[in-house]
């Protein structure tokens, strides 16, 4: 296989991947690992780094289809029918990925060496499974906050405390935060609209330092690669964001649970027997 197809292969599973609350990170790594296997023309480190730089490809797609809502936290776009009372705003972004983007310096290297492999993201799909099962059974059956103005700083934070789970490969970001989110009151489309906003800085703060890291082990012969990587990843992940805003309300959590279930079973049998 072509390196160019599989870095569209792997920006196709990072973008469709990456908001849906099944785990994006671990589904490369399986696909990577068990497929594609570019650590042998990549090299470990700067295969772990195209896996993080991708992202900034999906970032990108919450900044176009988030865009009036970012432009708002920085005073730049004002919002129909939103005022200064409760009024969302940039400190409850900041509040929200404080835990997990301090907590990700300083685990990011034992991450790197140890939890990046398949059998961690078995263990990560399943019971990150139990916690979204957990999370729809205990949804607030009338929510607290309808709206991201009606979110509390405190709420915020909790939420971001919950993210701090998904540091794990193959727990998932987005779902860990929109369990969090609803156990806490939150309406699910608002846990995910504030898991996607809560991610252009977090995910662009990652991506980043991986890259300033492991800048001298990338070879400027790879840079093709990357950028395919990072297209791909855009291109689906704007079709995924779209399209799971508006299905995120009406199936809620557990059948991506139960998807997350049957392929940790799966690869279980692949891996263990």
């Amino acid at each position: 296989m072509s390196e160019i197809l599989k870095a569209i292969i792997l920006g196709l599973v990072e973008g469709l991947t990456e908001f849906a609350p099944v785990s994006s990170t671990g589904h490369m790594i399986i696909v990577d690992d068990m497929w594609l296997k570019t650590k042998d023309f990549l090299g470990s480190s700067s295969a772990n780094t195209f896996k993080i730089v991708i992202q900034l490809g999906s970032i990108l797609a919450v900044v176009v289809v988030m865009w009036k809502r970012l432009l708002s936290l920085i005073g730049l776009y004002h919002i129909e029918g939103q005022t200064k009372h409760h009024r969302f705003n940039l400190l409850h972004v900041i509040v929200g990925i404080i835990p997990a983007g301090v907590l990700g310096v300083l685990v990011e290297d034992y991450i790197d060496a140890h939890l990046f492999s398949i059998k961690t993201v078995i263990i990560g799909l399943f019971i990150g499974s139990i916690f979204m099962m957990i999370a729809d059974r205990f949804a607030w059956k009338k929510p607290r906050v309808m709206s991201l103005d009606d979110l509390t700083y405190k709420q915020a934070f909790q939420v971001g405390l919950v993210q701090c789970l998904s540091l794990w490969p193959g727990f998932s970001r987005s779902g860990a935060t929109i369990s969090g989110g609803v156990l806490l009151g939150l309406d699910y489309r608002v846990a995910a609209d504030f898991t996607f906003i809560m991610a252009v800085p977090i995910m662009a703060g990652a991506s980043g330092l991986s890259l300033i890291k492991h800048w001298n082990e990338i070879n400027p012969a790879d840079m093709g690669f990357y950028a395919v990587g990072f297209i791909s990843a855009f291109i689906f992940a704007l079709l995924s964001i779209k399209f799971f805003l508006k299905l995120i309300d009406r199936v809620k959590l557990v059948p991506f649970a139960i998807y997350r279930i049957v392929v940790a079973i799966i690869l279980a049998i692949i891996v263990f027997l």
